[in-house]
């Protein structure tokens, strides 16, 4: 299939690998900058898939092992920078702009800056030169699973997109990239920086993130400040959301409908919208679309971050962490999740402690050398 068959489908152009030509990036050198969740599989893909690749992090970096046991050529930021066509940022939101600072002088014209999240670019926390191709290629899934389906010879969906096209080839690198870490294989969506951006954004603080959340949550408070025992509540309001939410990814909203009761479907519709605040969700787009959101994030960090702290102190000492935990651990997964540490979420290439700091370091060191780790 083609992006040629699939315009009637979708309102976006959907690319697979018969529109890819991998010409555009065989011979050419791509610098990956971070080896966590993406960072790690979009480096194994392309290496598996005959591109030269050089990974770059710090060199007291705790990744640099990983990376070099998994064979792949690993040199500092800068150098990894100055070697490479196509530099890709797989670090933190919240460091790429010193990485940027400390790479920038190591671009060339014609080389390419690559992105898998528009954040920096559509705020104007990086401005790239004018003679360079600035893209984005962002596969919708966790690294294991772009690795792991890349194994299996599938793939995962992708975004690619193009902010700057110096070239006049951006498209087809970008396209040859997607393919060589198997999202073509799947589809990629073309769209911009800016929709991405917002859209992803969004839907992080509406819905899949911060929407969800106050939605258990306040329906748990609910049913407890009610009287009913905290145990069903936690059942009802946050367990059985995994089975829903599974129903529905495989069938959309009537997948999920068709599979419950006709009383809980009847309940649902008829109820569902009473609990969402449509003028609040046209809140957050419009404080994600004006820059309200970005600016706020970015001073909070600069700031050394003492709302989130607070934030995220009071979420792990609400009443449903402490029921939840004590119920996991009757559930046949609690031992196994709890050794294997879990999966990283789509994008996470920065880990979290447990007092909510973020390991990877932005700071750039008096030899001029990154700290990037993840």
């Amino acid at each position: 299939m083609t992006a040629e068959e699939t315009t009637e489908e979708f309102t976006s152009p959907v690319y697979y690998d018969d529109d890819a030509d991998a010409t555009h990036i065989k011979d050419k050198t791509v610098a990956i900058l971070g080896y966590g969740s993406q960072g790690h599989a979009h480096a194994q893909n392309l290496d598996d898939s005959g591109v030269d690749v050089v990974v770059g992090l710090r060199r007291d970096s705790s990744s640099r092992a990983a990376a070099e046991a998994d064979g792949l050529r690993v040199e500092t930021p800068t150098q990894a920078a100055s070697e490479a066509d196509v530099v890709v940022m797989l670090v933190p939101d919240t460091v790429q702009p010193a990485v940027w600072e400390a790479i920038e002088p190591e671009l060339e014209p014609g080389d390419t800056l690559q992105f898998a999240h528009g954040f920096n670019i559509h705020y104007g926390q990086i401005e790239p030169p004018a003679d360079v191709d600035v893209t984005m290629v962002a596969p919708k899934s966790p690294g294991h699973l772009v690795r792991r389906t890349y194994e299996r010879g599938e793939g995962t969906p992708g975004l690619l997109a193009v902010y700057q096209d110096a070239t006049g080839e951006a498209r087809e690198e970008g396209l040859a990239y997607a393919e060589a870490i198997g999202c073509t294989r799947a589809g990629v969506i073309e769209t911009t920086f800016r929709e991405e951006t917002e859209t992803d954004l969004f839907g992080e603080q509406a819905v899949l993130c911060g929407g969800v959340t106050e939605l258990v949550e306040a329906g748990f408070e609910t049913l407890v400040d009610a009287g009913y025992a905290p145990e069903m509540a936690y059942f009802e309001c946050l367990n059985e959301l995994k089975l829903i939410v599974d129903l529905m990814y495989e069938g959309g909203h009537m997948g999920m409908w068709n599979s419950v009761s006709d009383t809980a479907e009847y309940g649902g519709l008829s109820r569902g919208e009473a609990v969402v605040d449509r003028e609040g969700m046209d809140e957050i787009l419009e404080g994600v679309q004006d820059g309200t959101f970005a600016r706020e994030w970015i001073s909070e960090n600069q700031a050394n971050r003492p709302s989130y702290k607070q934030l995220r102190a009071a979420e792990e000492a609400h009443q449903i962490e402490q029921v939840g935990e004590r119920l996991r651990e009757l559930f046949a997964w609690g031992e196994e999740a709890a050794t294997d540490g879990g999966t990283a979420p789509a994008g996470a290439d920065d880990e979290v402690t447990a007092d909510g700091e973020v390991t990877a370091e932005d700071e750039v060191s008096a030899d001029g050398e990154v700290s990037v780790d993840d």
